[in-house]
């Protein structure tokens, strides 16, 4: 059974693997980003994980509901531990300095196998997928998973601001 669900796996999604593997191996390495850069995957991973809800349960409310509220919870999590740690802006140069950190990579390989078995299910129809308790887990942990983007983002924005909060101090 894996081997045929392997072979029907169209090739584009190993393709998507790949890049998603050299992305998270981009990240686990001390780096600089503008803030474009950093807005940019927090925005793609936002967008890509509503339309998974949406293409996989329809316009639902509960289960956008449960979207949103991943989401948040993640962000809100994310602000409360301030993670990432160690992010330096430079003002001067309006870039940030980020630690290497295996997290992204790892959130985005549990995206993408989340998606995959979602996707498997759904097309092997299995009965487990027209449950309440399907749609609400799926919608749930997209929501989580898209949130993790977009709460380091804030923390980095944060960073940024914090910086020119000092620097105003300063100048006072």
């Amino acid at each position: 059974m894996l081997i045929e669900i392997i072979r029907n796996t169209p090739r584009w999604v190993f393709l998507l693997f790949i890049v998603l593997l050299v992305m998270g191996y981009q990240q686990s390495r001390d780096r600089t980003a503008s803030r474009r850069n950093i807005t940019i995957l927090p925005a793609v991973f936002l967008a890509l994980a509503l339309y998974g809800v949406v293409s996989a349960f329809g316009a639902d409310p509960v289960g956008l509901a449960l979207w949103a509220l991943g989401v948040t919870l993640s962000v809100a999590l994310h602000i409360k531990l301030a993670i990432p740690r160690g992010v330096c802006f430079s003002p001067e140069h309006q870039t940030f300095h980020l630690p290497g950190s295996w997290q992204p990579l790892v959130i985005m390989l549990a995206i993408f196998f989340s998606k995959y078995t979602v996707e498997v299910i759904r097309a092997r129809q299995l009965p487990v997928a027209d449950t309440v308790m399907f749609t609400a887990t799926v919608s749930l942990l997209y929501g989580l998973f898209s949130g993790v983007f977009l709460g380091r983002a804030l923390v980095m924005w944060r960073v940024s601001q914090l910086g020119r909060s000092e620097r105003m101090k300063e100048l006072r």
